[in-house]
């Protein structure tokens, strides 16, 4: 249902001049990104989407959790990488939060929209 693509490192800038009316500047025109990206596949409903990014942020949460008792009994002793899977956790977490808003928002708006 997903494509991985990975990008390369960003080596340099090409740069281009949009000089207007006396006002010189520059604008970077391409560079490679430096992640790894999940684009949807043709065909990928909005609805599986969201379901799918929901499951990965309980997902991630379970890991975190599983983690933190792991620690706590003295199964693990590496407080880092607790610590790195409550951040993954906390971050996914952040950033559905900030999609719900979005949507609320959109459709708020819509709703006020006169036909």
């Amino acid at each position: 249902m997903f494509q991985t693509i990975e990008m390369g490192c960003p080596s340099s800038l090409e740069m281009v001049d949009t000089s207007r009316h006396g006002n010189a500047s520059t604008l970077p025109v391409s560079w490679e990104l430096t992640a790894t990206e999940t684009v949807p596949t043709a065909g990928t409903g909005f609805e599986s989407v969201l379901m799918e990014n929901l499951e990965e942020v309980s997902r991630l949460q379970g890991e975190a959790d599983q983690q933190v008792q792991r620690l706590l009994t003295g199964d693990s002793e590496s407080v880092a990488d607790v610590m790195a899977a409550v951040d993954r956790a906390g971050v996914a977490y952040d950033l559905l939060m900030q999609i719900r808003s979005q949507l609320t928002e959109a459709y708020q708006e819509i709703q006020q929209m006169r036909v």
